[in-house]
């Protein structure tokens, strides 16, 4: 069986140069890195859509679980099988709904780590 050969060599062991940089390069890099200020337009959109969407499955689930509430306590005619029902359907709709409305209110205020990109545009 042939043994096979390696052709890798070992890396720089100092982390501030990568052992292909002169001097004068690395000073230009250290200024200026492109890679930690990029943000492409799409970072900014507001995805309306999204939102709108959002704020209707909380809206929906808000109403779901309300009747939810008036079957189990008593206040409206109905069985119980009805409010487990739209007790299900009323929390399938609103933490989607609430999860994608504070992420827009955050990324709105400006808050660290929230912005319109982590809302998926439709």
């Amino acid at each position: 069986m042939a043994t096979r050969r390696n052709n890798y060599t070992p890396l720089p062991t100092d982390d501030s140069t990568d052992g292909f940089n002169t001097g004068e390069e690395e000073e230009e890099e250290e200024e200026k890195d492109l890679r930690f200020i990029y943000t492409p337009k799409r970072y900014n959109r507001i995805p309306w859509k999204s939102i709108a969407l959002a704020l209707f499955l909380l809206l929906l689930g808000t109403l779901l679980l309300v009747l939810s509430y008036f079957l189990f306590t008593g206040h409206m005619d109905g069985d119980s099988s009805q409010a487990k029902g739209l007790l299900f359907l009323g929390f399938l709709a609103f933490l989607p709904g609430f999860y994608e409305t504070r992420v827009a209110y955050y990324s709105w205020r400006g808050a660290p780590g929230y912005n319109f990109a982590a809302i998926p545009d439709y």
